[in-house]
């Protein structure tokens, strides 16, 4: 694979019809656990109930027959939501087998009929996601191609949500591939190669800032964090501009391409191999720029992406080492593995300084996340109840679960005091997610903001609905969610 393979790799084509096509070798049928059931199955509800089928969201049952398409009951639930449709689509590509030509009947004729097929069309296309990998031979995974989505409802409707939940549904995929691409096929220059390559294709700007220009801009954090590596950083600058727009968002992503630790080494286990994936913040910022001209945003947004590797070398940064970030604060180093907030701080510092409306960083940042919510759970802190608000609206319909915790700057800041600098990069053994956040806020300014850590849902160990295993390009949807809706 190379760098030029990684972007939008072809995703399943989710077309719209009134009925299914001839061509379709599995069917997928909605069937909910009351009321009437689909006449194509052949079966009534007592039937179905004999083979264990009770209708309950994402339960399938299989019904070969001798003539024409395999059918397959597909479970909604009673008044199913979208996110509940978006986990039976999902069920439907986990029963499809071997079929590569798929069509479903999942969306109501509703009032949110928009919205369900958008859903349905996310939970099709995720579900089919599979990384390639890097190997000799060739998967001989079957492959979906072509999914039809039909039924009753409104051809402009169905349309409309199909043509949505494709465009965010590849955003995904693309951060999914990036954030599973091994670090030695993935680097820094790598990422400027794919930026502006996917700038050209989805009209946004990209501005590339290299190691001299870092230097003169005062960006102490990233340079110091790429100390011990022989991969140059980036700083890239993504920008989207609509005609007339509504309000300026910056978002700004966590982009450690491989995280050693570096001077504060990680142990060598099964969670130091997912490395790869510390920057799935700034692969979900890349990737939800591409969706913004195709859904008519009408936010202008500002993307910050973040970009080094942390190493452990004879020039790596050393604990006790002073560095002056962007905005001129000076932070001494007590845990070289504390080294996201450090690049963001830059961030940050450079987001404020364009004056948006509103700040929204994403970063798989602390373990101290992960510990007090789980692996699914992403945490939010932020200066803005409003922002944070919208962000909390867009993960209740991405179905990217997110939980508030306290910024807790009146008791915790005293933590990060320093006797040599303005303050150092960590606090102590607990609260390490609020005391990293404290730290975030310092470089913020009077901007309001929200942080996203992701370091929970970053991945996956096993399919689990529209979760692929591997990298779940979390955030992703929900920051497209979060722009386009401001």
């Amino acid at each position: 694979m190379t760098t030029a393979d990684i972007p939008l790799r072809d995703i399943p084509t989710v077309t719209t019809a009134r009925s299914a096509p001839r061509s379709a070798t599995l069917i997928g049928l909605g069937v909910g656990s009351s009321g009437s059931v689909p006449r194509q199955l052949g079966m009534n509800r007592r039937a179905l109930e004999q083979h264990g089928f009770s209708g309950k969201i994402g339960q399938t049952l299989v019904v070969p027959r001798r003539d024409g398409a395999t059918l397959v009951a597909v479970g909604v639930g009673e008044s199913p939501s979208s996110g509940d449709l978006r986990d039976a689509a999902a069920a439907f590509i986990r029963a499809a087998g071997r079929h590569g030509d798929l069509a479903c009947d999942l969306v109501d004729a509703g009032s949110s009929a928009i919205n369900d097929a958008r859903a349905v069309t996310e939970g099709l296309i995720l579900a089919s996601y599979r990384y390639p990998g890097i190997t000799a031979q060739p998967s001989s995974s079957p492959t979906v191609s072509t999914i039809t989505v039909f039924g009753s409802t409104p051809a402009r409707s169905l349309d409309a949500g199909v043509r949505q939940g494709t465009v965010l549904a590849r955003a995904a995929v693309l951060a999914r591939d990036l954030a599973n691409t091994p670090p030695a096929h993935l680097n820094a220059r790598d990422l400027e190669v794919i930026a502006l390559r996917l700038g050209r294709e989805h009209g946004f700007g990209v501005e590339v800032f290299d190691e001299e220009a870092l230097s003169e801009m005062g960006c102490g954090g990233l340079l110091g964090v790429n100390r011990g590596s022989v991969e140059p950083p980036r700083l890239l600058k993504l920008t989207y501009v609509p005609r007339n727009p509504r309000g300026h968002v910056a978002l700004v992503g966590k982009g450690v391409m491989y995280d050693s630790g570096g001077i504060s080494l990680k142990p060598s286990d099964a969670f130091h191999v997912v490395m790869k994936m510390d920057m799935s913040g700034a692969a979900a910022v890349l990737s939800a720029m591409t969706a913004l001209r195709d859904l008519r945003c009408r936010t202008a947004v500002t993307g910050y992406l973040v970009c080094t590797d942390n190493m452990p070398s004879g020039s790596a940064l050393k604990l006790g080492d002073v560095l002056t970030m962007r905005n001129g604060k000076t932070v001494e180093i007590h845990n070289t593995d504390a080294e996201g907030r450090l690049i963001l701080a830059d961030g940050l510092s450079l987001a404020v300084e364009e004056q948006p409306d509103a700040i929204i960083d994403i970063a798989t940042l602390t373990g101290a996340a992960m510990a007090a919510l789980g692996p699914d759970v992403a945490a939010v802190l932020g200066s803005d109840q409003g922002v944070i608000d919208r962000l909390r609206s867009a993960a209740d319909s991405t179905g990217e679960p997110i939980w508030q915790m306290p910024l807790e700057t009146g008791r915790y800041r005293k933590l990060l005091d320093s006797n040599v600098a303005d303050m150092r990069n960590i606090g102590g053994p607990y609260g390490g997610c609020i005391t990293a956040a404290i730290f975030l806020s310092e470089f913020a300014g009077d901007v309001p903001w929200a942080h996203l850590d992701i370091a929970g849902p970053m991945k996956v160990d096993g399919d689990e609905s529209w979760r692929s295993r591997g990298a779940t390009g979390f955030g992703t949807r929900l920051l497209i969610e979060t722009v386009t809706g401001w």
